[in-house]
């Protein structure tokens, strides 16, 4: 059962307790769709001043929606293209303080103005990303990326 806890108010305490959180919420279920489902409800819970929460699972070479708390949202991304193509071919994280500053951003919602995209690793290879959008500029900072990628290494556990 799922019981919405009172977080830290220090950014590295808040995400260790989400992080234990989501693992103990993922702990024994073997459905990858379930657990990035109650994943992406739990991260919606989580933050505030967001827009749109999900993931992006990859598919030859192109990232396809899956589950996701929001508006509708783009389908199918291309490697290598906005900011979650992007993550996905380099494997790295980010944080985009101005989406439309970014080369090549796909706007799935025009009313999303800032991003943190994760990578979802598993043997090293990509299966795909988290994505966060945001109606504010500048919503992220390393902070959460750094713990995003903490979630991110529990959730994998659990895929």
């Amino acid at each position: 059962m799922f019981t919405p806890i009172n977080y830290s108010s220090n950014p590295k305490e808040r995400y260790a307790q989400l992080a234990s959180q989501i693992d103990a919420l993922l702990l024994g279920e073997p459905n990858v769709y379930a657990n990035l489902s109650n994943t992406s409800a739990v991260l919606n819970q989580f933050f505030d001043r967001i827009n749109w929460v999900g993931f992006y699972i990859m598919d030859g070479e192109e990232l396809v929606l899956g589950p996701f708390q929001g508006l509708p949202a783009c389908i199918r991304i291309p490697l290598g293209r906005g900011v979650c193509g992007t993550v996905a071919q380099t494997k790295k994280g980010l944080v985009v303080p101005d989406v439309n500053a970014f080369p090549g951003h796909i706007a799935c919602d025009a009313a999303s103005r800032s991003e943190v995209v994760v990578p979802l690793l598993k043997d090293g290879e990509v299966f795909g990303v988290l994505d966060i959008d945001s109606p504010e500029l500048d919503r992220f900072n390393e902070d959460d990326l750094e713990g995003l990628t903490q979630v991110v290494t529990v959730l994998m556990k659990h895929l």
